[in-house]
């Protein structure tokens, strides 16, 4: 099977190689674990091998989303005017209009600008447009089948549930998608010291790593620490 580079050091030896392609998978985890991170330098590898991304964005701007990917680095304004990189905003607060244009205008874009990868960022507050869990369920399937029918390969981010770090805020995606990569904090009191965590707790088709191992978020991005072992 094909594999896709996420371009996170140490994660890709995890996965024997990469993300397989086509596949759409969600990073779950809560806040300041590094998600958005995730998904941003999943595109900007993307785009420094030749390939066009798509980051749908629930929650920031375009000014903030290049803000946030220059901390780091990555210059994504040259991608976007070049027409390699497009950042959708979706506004949960106008419901009608967000669902109209997710249904409307956002699979003939994603179609016809060829994107080879997509990240939405972040479905848990996609799934809050929505009133009953049966109405979740069925358009966040149906999103997920129109981004894999273009063949890309998408990541959706995911807020856990305070009390299940395991699980998504609605308990939807981790059913819906093809893989499931967990971000956690993880706690030693002993010592006192926090450690930031990750595990690939689903990933269909493929052979790959279950253990637990440490990551830190630098100055270039996420890093796995995947020779060493967590607390």
């Amino acid at each position: 099977m094909n594999r896709v580079k996420t371009g996170i050091e140490g994660l890709d030896d995890m996965l024997n190689g990469g993300l397989p392609k086509g596949h759409a998978v969600a990073v779950m985890g809560s806040f300041g674990t590094g998600k958005t991170t995730f998904g941003l330098q999943f595109l900007q590898q993307g785009l420094r091998e030749g390939e066009k991304g798509i980051f749908i964005s629930l929650e920031e701007d375009q000014e903030s989303i290049i803000g946030n990917a220059q901390s780091f680095g990555w210059d994504l304004r040259p991608y976007i005017d070049q027409k390699s990189l497009a950042v959708v905003k979706l506004e949960p607060t106008d419901v009608k209009n967000t669902i109209s244009r997710i249904k409307s205008e956002l699979p003939e874009f994603v179609r016809s600008f060829g994107a080879s990868r997509i990240v939405v960022d972040s479905v848990s507050l996609l799934n809050l447009l929505y009133d009953s869990n049966h109405d979740k369920r069925v358009n966040l399937f149906n999103l997920i089948q129109m981004i894999k029918g273009t063949g890309a390969t998408c990541i959706m981010t995911a807020e856990v549930q305070d009390n299940n770090p395991n699980a998504s805020r609605d308990g939807l995606v981790e059913y819906a998608v093809d893989g499931v990569i967990g971000l956690r904090y993880e706690e030693q009191r002993e010592v006192g010291e926090i450690q930031l965590t990750i595990r690939v707790m689903k990933m269909r088709r493929i052979q790959h790593s279950r253990r637990v191992k440490p990551y830190s978020i630098t100055g270039r991005g996420i890093e796995v620490h995947s020779a060493a072992d967590a607390f």
